[in-house]
């Protein structure tokens, strides 16, 4: 296994253990829990971002540019749902 796939692996388990621990919280019941939970949860997103970090400075987490375009077009498309927002069109 080369450096690439081995980072690409834990890569994949970290995005795994912060969308578990996602639902984890949402679900706790016990305020303790959930801090605790929290907290690992904030180590394990940090972890994700600094490997996704790793493999994008290597080159080996590609992505494409956007058009200005599509940028603009789907701003425009998600701008407008604001106007289904519950409590009318208050954005913080």
């Amino acid at each position: 296994m080369n450096d690439r796939d081995l980072v690409n692996d834990l890569l994949a388990m970290e995005k795994y253990m912060t969308a578990s621990y996602n639902i984890a919280m949402n679900e706790a019941s016990h305020e303790g829990l959930y801090k605790d939970l929290l907290s690992i949860f904030t180590e394990t997103q940090n972890e994700q971002r600094e490997l996704y970090n790793l493999m994008f400075q290597n080159g080996w987490y590609k992505l494409e540019a956007a058009e200005q375009q599509k940028v603009q077009q789907s701003f425009q498309q998600h701008q407008g749902y604001s106007s289904q927002f519950p409590y009318g069109n208050q954005v913080q």
